[in-house]
């Protein structure tokens, strides 16, 4: 399984998104998503986010909180377990960068933005300030085909 770490970063009723537009064969393309990335040898779960945060940003984070994990399965394909942040402390300028374009997007837009069907799951955790959580989201291919939070299944 692949770990990777995934972070909305805010700024009043603002979240930092990428529009996955400049890399090629990237699963997320023309997609709307948070800022993170895999994890390194021997690298811990916010080791990783600082890093990816300050490499695809060039913001340094100065409050951050770990809010879940989100297990992806999916037919025929490696699975992955994401790690998933939000942060409301940083320094720094913002930089461009070579995976999208970084835009901040207010919360009330982010909705009808293209992002993966299961990421308004987990953003609605996140918004609602909801505890620690874990969720496995299943898919065949584009398609959620399930969603289990804390071992209920909701989708």
């Amino acid at each position: 399984m692949l770990n990777t770490t995934l972070c909305y970063i805010t700024r009043g009723d603002e979240v930092l998104m990428l529009h996955r537009v400049k890399k090629k064969n990237d699963i997320n393309k023309d997609k709307w998503i948070g800022i993170g990335g895999k994890f390194e040898f021997e690298e811990s779960p916010d080791e990783c986010l600082l890093r990816e945060v300050q490499e695809e940003t060039g913001l340094i984070l100065t409050d951050w909180r770990c809010r879940g994990v989100v297990t992806f399965l999916n037919e025929g394909g490696t699975g992955e377990y994401m790690y998933l942040f939000t942060a409301d402390g940083f320094e720094g300028e913002l930089k461009e960068c070579d995976e999208g374009e970084l835009r901040w997007i207010s919360r009330d837009f982010l909705d009808s933005l293209p992002k993966w069907e299961g990421d308004k799951i987990f953003l609605d955790l996140l918004w609602q300030d909801a505890p620690f959580f874990l969720l496995t989201l299943r898919y065949r291919g584009d398609k959620l085909t399930e969603a289990v939070l804390d071992g209920k299944r909701i989708r």
